[in-house]
């Protein structure tokens, strides 16, 4: 990771738990794909509506909130984060928001299959809650500025 601040390190159990989690968005329609090698074939299989190499780098690299996830492939390490990984160390790996509104699934084949961006069947709802994070978590660092809270 370039310069990631690591908020939580993940327990082994919680990483296979916000695996099971990212499956039953993205992976609702995986019977007959192999996600138990790669989670992201669910992108590559066309079976979750998803942007795609740069398009998908562009649309990632938009993305703003307060903490975003970062959950190795193999379901065994993830970590949360206060910044938006620009290259995980991860070949294999996905990052998103607590609450799911969108995945980039960053893949050993990129270039050729991935890296792979989605979002969420309830996106809008999802990304405006995150939006009210962020403005909560900007004007509450504006307060600390100016003395106004500790």
């Amino acid at each position: 990771m370039s310069a990631t601040q690591i908020i939580r390190q993940y327990t082994e159990a919680e990483a296979k738990e916000l695996a099971r989690d990212w499956l039953a968005v993205f992976g609702r329609d995986r019977q007959g794909i192999n996600t138990k090698a790669f989670m992201w074939h669910v992108f590559s299989s066309g079976r979750y509506p998803s942007l795609a190499d740069a398009e998908a780098d562009a649309e990632y690299q938009q993305q703003t909130g307060v903490a975003f996830v970062v959950l190795s492939n193999d379901r065994n390490a993830a970590f949360l984060t206060g910044d938006l990984p620009v290259k995980p160390a991860w070949s294999d790996c996905y990052v998103f928001p607590p609450n799911l509104a969108w995945t980039m699934a960053f893949t050993h084949e990129a270039g050729w299959l991935g890296p792979y961006f989605a979002r969420h069947h309830d996106f809008v709802r999802l990304e405006a809650d995150n939006q009210a994070m962020l403005r909560k978590a900007q004007e509450r660092a504006a307060a600390r500025a100016k003395g106004w809270c500790d």
